[in-house]
């Protein structure tokens, strides 16, 4: 396997040589990473136990693979569904983008899109109204329940101008594009799932959400209200816990904050408490821990059985990679994997894009709707699209 590194390549090189079908693109606060080809195929069957056994099939795909190999690709939300990682052939590494980027605003070229919402609005609300008896009698604690949007292109579907037009809007953040069969993944999530250096492991989730505002008043005001809101906090603690639970059993010494702070993107606002820790044993790969973690509260709920029953039970659809992971890990056990969020599944002529919502005990149905309008605006704004309900 070839690797170029920082020195001899830019972030925006990089970008422009993306090219969907044959190449894996992430993009982080750590840098940005292009790998093209495929060398090996990490073995993966859809079957009981499929996540647990991930780790091991990595670490005997990079064993066999040449010096400085990396795993690249995507895990589903499904514990038994199949991975699709891959070793590439060759890998090509940038510092990451600053934030003070200037990327143009590219078209997609697209005269009009075909756009149906599955279920349609009135549909999730009624699927919120029906999580609430759940949740209100102590069944659940929290439960996320999506919906996505269908959008239908006339003319192929170039994704270059998307995966620019994310990292325009957000250069800071985690910005991915991998290889599915058939299909690639695509997005710009806000939340880090997992990150190992070494001993160094971090784990950001997020949980309690605000749409952003135009108006710099009203946007402060919102965030300073998501900051001080007890249901949102609730929703917070319960991610927060279970990560902290998920990684004990693996650190030396784990640091979690008391309180949440406020990120941002360019449409959301976000309650996070950055999770650090030392391991206790150094083999532990990034992948066995994200697999740990995985799926946080943050896009399953808890308990995680029961709110993985109701998800399937209320949304019409099949999640595939969405609320999964995506990134990459090494032969050493060092790696990135984020939360496949603010994504879509794209193919030669349609993007599928999926939002959801936390809801617990208190939660208002038509609250729920608008922030999932609110979270597909990462997408349908870097496709040209200014609102969908």
């Amino acid at each position: 396997m070839t690797t170029r590194h920082a020195s001899t390549v830019s972030p925006v090189e990089l970008l422009s040589d993306y090219r969907a079908g044959s190449s894996f693109f992430f993009s982080s606060p750590h840098g940005v990473l292009l790998a093209e080809g495929v060398a090996a195929t990490v073995p993966s069957v859809a079957a009981p136990g499929e996540l647990g056994a991930l780790p091991a099939r990595v670490a005997a795909a990079l064993a066999e693979a040449e010096p400085g190999a990396l795993v690249v690709g995507a895990v589903p939300f499904d514990h038994n569904a199949a991975a699709s990682l891959v070793v590439p052939e060759g890998v090509r590494r940038a510092g990451a983008f600053p934030a003070e980027l200037r990327l143009p605003e590219l078209s997609m070229n697209v005269p009009e899109w075909e756009i149906t919402p599955v279920p349609e609005p009135a549909a999730y609300v009624r699927s919120v109204r029906a999580a609430l008896t759940p949740l209100r009698s102590g069944e659940l604690d929290k439960v996320v329940l999506s919906r996505s949007l269908e959008l239908t292109a006339p003319t192929t579907v170039d994704l270059g101008p998307l995966l620019n037009n994310l990292i325009r809007r957000d250069p800071t953040g985690y910005t991915f594009a991998a290889d599915l069969p058939g299909r690639t993944l695509i997005g710009a999530s806000p939340e880090l799932l997992l990150t190992r250096r070494g001993a160094s492991v971090v784990s950001n989730p997020l949980a309690g959400s605000a749409a952003r505002s135009a108006d710099p008043e009203e946007d402060r005001r919102r965030a300073e209200a998501l900051l001080v809101s007890a249901k949102d906090r609730h929703e917070h603690a319960v991610v927060v816990d279970a990560v902290a639970a998920g990684l004990r059993p693996y650190c030396r010494t784990l640091d979690v904050p008391a309180a949440p702070e406020l990120v941002r993107t360019a449409t959301m606002w976000h309650l996070s408490t950055r999770v650090t820790g030392e391991l206790a044993d150094e083999r532990t790969s990034a992948l066995e821990l994200a697999a740990a973690l995985h799926p946080t509260p943050a896009v399953c709920g808890t308990p995680v059985g029961a709110a993985r029953d109701k998800i399937h039970a209320l949304e019409p659809f099949d999640r595939g990679f969405y609320t999964g992971m995506v990134g990459w890990c090494d032969g050493n056990g060092d790696g990135d994997w984020v939360v496949t969020i603010r994504c879509a599944e794209a193919d030669d002529h349609s993007l599928r894009l999926f939002a959801g919502a936390g809801i617990v005990g208190d939660s208002s149905p038509e609250a729920e709707l608008a922030e999932t309008a609110a979270k597909f605006r990462t997408l349908l704004l870097a496709m040209g699209i200014e609102q969908i309900a």
